[in-house]
Formats: structure tokens, C-alpha cells, sequence
């Protein structure tokens, strides 16, 4: 059985892309914090079956690369897809009241941390030479339109290492693909409440990417609710 390694799996952008796995008949690799992060998923996902947790810290350059090691030693599950779904703060702290510890850790967090997932990952998926492998990474729209400064200067970088890794991966086993989120996405419980879209729903898009072996080395737009149910994507130049 395939497995999805999960990077950011207990967000909320993360609780979906472990829905879609395991809806789409795959395992999962959770990377999380501690086990509290471990009980939050397993509360907002509903069970625990097809999950294997593994605590690491993703702002670390040696986090993931800590993860893929024990995958590499069978202390862990082989993985052939990667979602990678770190981000920071969504505050709306004007720029001159940015400081620079704010700026430093928000940089860690969105921009860092997906950058090492890709770097101590792909790796991995190469040497397998999987043709069905994928590694997918989840931007934003705050990059585009930076009504928040902190995320969009933060996340905006995410568009050039998603661009650089699909023209990498052009012509190797791996699908690289970019998912471009401009919709408000929660777990379901508070998605309710708040009258926003919900992640099981939200997690039909990488069930889709999974399953669409023609989609590669693009960005896969969703901007409505009907790109959720029908893939809208366009190849990265």
C-alpha cells in the first residue's frame, strides 16, 4: 500500500491532505510536534487507523532529514508522496511594526520549512524511482496579494521553489506540483462555525492530484468551490 508522508499534518490544510490519503485508500506518515499534536488529529481525522506517527521539529534543517533516515533504516514506513503544508502566522502586523524576530521566525516557519521538506525528501523519492511518486506543495494567494505583509512577504517565496522544483522534476519519476489555495479552509468542526470551507471537503483536491497522473509540474488553482471538485491547472513556465 502506498503512504503519503505529511509535513504540516495537523493544520488544517494538513487534516486535509491526511483525509485524502486515507479516503483515497494510502497510509500516512504524520510529522508532528508532540503527542498533543498526535491527539489533535486523531481527533479532527476521527481514528487513528493508517496513521504512523513521527515527532519532529520541520523549522529544524534537520528535521525531515531525521525523518527520512529512519524511513531509510525501516524504523519507519517507505513513503512515495510528499504534501508539504507548513505555515506561519496569518497576522496582520503592519510593516513597520514588524520586528525582526517576527520577521525571522515567520520566514522559518512558512518559507524555511517547506524548503527543507523538499530538499530532505525529493531525495528519497528519486532513489526509489517510483513512477507514481508525487511531492506537492500548498501556497497561498497572501503571496499575490499581501493584505496581510508578514504571510505574504513570507509565502511569496514559496512560488519560486515550487516553480524551480517543477522544472526539476520535469522529466524524473516525481510529479511536482504547486496547490494554490485562495479559499479559507478549517477543520471541519470550526469551519462550521465560522461558515468557511471544510477540510474533508477541501481534501477532494489532492485526492485528485493523487489520482491524475497527467498533472505535473503545475499549479493547481483553487479559487471557488468548484475547483475543488473539478482540478483547475495550468503547467509553470
Amino acid at each position: 500500500m502506498e503512504t503519503c508522508l505529511i509535513i504540516g499534518a495537523t493544520g488544517n490544510i494538513g487534516v486535509s491532505a491526511v483525509t485524502a490519503a486515507l479516503n483515497s485508500k494510502r497510509n500516512v506518515l504524520a510529522v508532528i510536534r508532540n503527542q498533543n499534536s498526535a491527539d489533535k488529529l486523531i481527533k479532527n481525522i476521527g481514528s487513528s487507523e493508517g496513521i504512523t506517527f513521527v515527532e519532529a521539529d520541520v523549522t529544524s534543517d534537520a528535521g525531515i532529514k531525521g525523518v527520512v533516515d529512519q524511513v531509510r533504516a525501516g524504523k519507519l514506513p517507505a513513503f512515495q508522496h510528499v504534501f508539504s503544508c507548513v505555515g506561519g502566522e496569518y497576522a496582520e502586523t503592519p510593516l513597520q511594526e514588524i520586528t525582526t524576530a517576527m520577521l525571522r521566525r515567520n520566514m522559518n516557519n512558512s518559507f524555511e520549512s517547506n524548503f527543507f521538506a523538499y530538499r530532505d525528501s525529493i531525495g528519497y523519492l528519486l532513489e526509489q524511482n517510483n513512477p507514481i511518486s508525487t511531492w506537492t506543495i500548498c501556497t497561498g494567494a497572501s503571496g499575490d496579494y499581501p493584505l496581510r505583509p508578514l504571510p505574504g512577504m513570507t509565502q511569496g517565496p514559496l512560488f519560486t521553489l515550487a516553480t524551480a522544483a517543477a522544472r526539476e522534476n520535469e522529466l524524473t519519476n516525481v510529479r511536482v506540483n504547486e496547490l494554490y489555495l485562495a479559499l479559507r479552509v478549517e477543520v471541519d468542526e470550526d469551519a462550521i462555525q465560522h461558515g468557511v470551507i471544510k477540510a474533508s471537503d477541501f481534501s477532494n483536491v489532492y485526492k485528485l492530484i493523487l489520482a491524475n497522473t497527467e498533472i505535473r509540474s503545475s499549479r493547481i488553482r483553487v479559487e471557488s468551490v468548484d475547483d475543488i471538485k473539478t482540478l483547475r491547472h495550468e503547467k509553470k513556465n
